[in-house]
C-alpha cells in the first residue's frame, strides 16, 4: 500500500456528503467521518452538498469545520432542492480525490471503521465497494429483487449505507452519461470490479420520494420495462388473433347476427395490427434508449500488462 513517512495512506481521498435539514446530526456525522479519515489518510477533503437546507444544518457544519477541521471543506450550494442523485453528481464534479466516499445522507448507521475497511477492499482490486446492512426494508427488498432479476450486471444491488468509488469508476460512468439517474446502478453496469461489505443492522431511512427514481432506474439499467411492454403487446396481439379466429368459427359454424362478423373481423384485424406495430415500436424505443444513454459499445474491467 502507498504510504508516506507517518504511516498514513498517501492517496488523496474525497468524501462527498449530501445534506438536507439534518440539523446537529450532520455535525456529529462529520466529526466521526473526519476522525477516521484523519487517522488513516494524509490527504483528504470533505465536500458538503447543501441540497436546499432550510434549517441550521449548513451553518452548524461550517462552525464545526472552522473550529475543528484541518482538512479542506467544500460546501456546494444547490440552487434549490434537486434530490440526492443530482446533488451527489454536483459533489462528484467538485471532488478531486483518487478515491471518493459517497454518503447520500449524513448518517452511517455502522462502525466508522468500515470506512477504512472499504478502502482496504478497494486496494485489493475493486473500483466500487459498497457497505451494506444485513437487514433491508420490505419495499427495498422487493425493488432490488426485480432490479437484479432484469439487470444485465453480474453484481447484485441492495440497500447500502455508503460506497467508495475509484477515480476510474467516476470517470467511467461520467463517460457513459453526464447525468446519472441512479449512480449505484451506473457503477454496477460500468463493467468495473465491484465488491461489498456487510454489517449487522439496517441503513438510515431515506425520506426522499423514491418512486420516480425506481421507475427511471428500471427503465435505464434493466430490461424490465422493455420485457413488460413487449409481453403486453404480444399478449394483446395474441388475444385479438384469437378473437379473429373465434369470429371466423362463428361465421362458418354458427348463425351470426348480420353485420357482426364483418365488424368483429375489422376490429380484431385492426387491433392485432396495432399491437404488432406497438411491438415493433417498443423494440425500436428500447434501441434508442440504449444508443442515447449508453454511449460506449463495450465495457472492460481492466487491462493487465505482463512483462518478462
Amino acid at each position: 500500500m502507498a504510504q508516506n513517512n507517518n504511516n498514513k495512506e498517501s492517496n488523496f481521498i474525497s468524501a462527498v456528503v449530501c445534506l438536507h435539514d439534518a440539523g446537529r446530526a450532520a455535525v456529529d456525522f462529520f466529526a466521526a467521518l473526519n476522525g477516521v479519515l484523519a487517522q488513516h489518510f494524509a490527504h483528504y477533503e470533505l465536500i458538503a452538498v447543501n441540497d436546499g437546507c432550510t434549517d441550521g444544518t449548513v451553518p452548524a457544519v461550517k462552525e464545526w469545520a472552522a473550529a475543528n477541521l484541518a482538512a479542506p471543506l467544500t460546501v456546494v450550494n444547490m440552487s434549490l432542492r434537486q434530490g440526492v442523485e443530482k446533488a451527489m453528481n454536483a459533489g462528484l464534479d467538485a471532488a478531486i480525490g483518487d478515491f471518493v466516499f459517497e454518503f447520500d445522507r449524513p448518517a452511517m448507521g455502522c462502525d466508522p471503521d468500515l470506512v477504512w475497511q472499504a478502502y482496504q477492499k478497494a486496494l485489493a482490486g475493486f473500483d466500487v465497494v459498497t457497505v451494506c446492512p444485513s437487514r433491508q426494508r420490505l419495499m427495498s427488498t422487493a425493488f432490488y429483487r426485480v432490479f437484479n432479476k432484469f439487470s444485465n450486471s453480474p453484481y447484485k444491488l441492495s440497500t447500502d449505507a455508503f460506497r467508495l468509488v475509484s477515480r476510474r469508476a467516476v470517470n467511467r460512468v461520467k463517460a457513459i452519461s453526464d447525468d446519472l439517474a441512479y449512480r449505484k446502478a451506473a457503477y454496477a453496469a460500468s463493467g468495473l470490479a465491484c465488491a461489498s461489505l456487510t454489517f449487522e443492522g439496517t441503513a438510515a431511512k431515506d425520506d426522499e420520494p423514491r418512486l420516480d427514481k425506481a421507475v427511471d432506474s428500471l427503465a435505464l439499467y434493466t430490461d424490465a420495462g422493455y420485457k413488460l411492454s413487449l409481453g403486453i403487446s404480444l399478449g394483446m396481439m395474441f388475444l385479438t388473433l384469437l378473437a379473429m379466429a373465434y369470429t371466423v368459427a362463428v361465421f362458418c359454424l354458427g348463425q351470426p347476427i348480420a353485420g357482426w362478423t364483418t365488424t368483429m373481423l375489422l376490429l380484431s384485424a385492426g387491433l392485432s395490427g396495432l399491437f404488432f406495430i406497438l411491438t415493433i415500436a417498443v423494440k425500436y424505443l428500447n434501441l434508442l434508449v440504449r444508443l442515447t444513454f449508453k454511449k460506449q459499445s463495450y465495457l472492460i474491467e481492466g487491462v493487465e500488462k505482463l512483462q518478462k
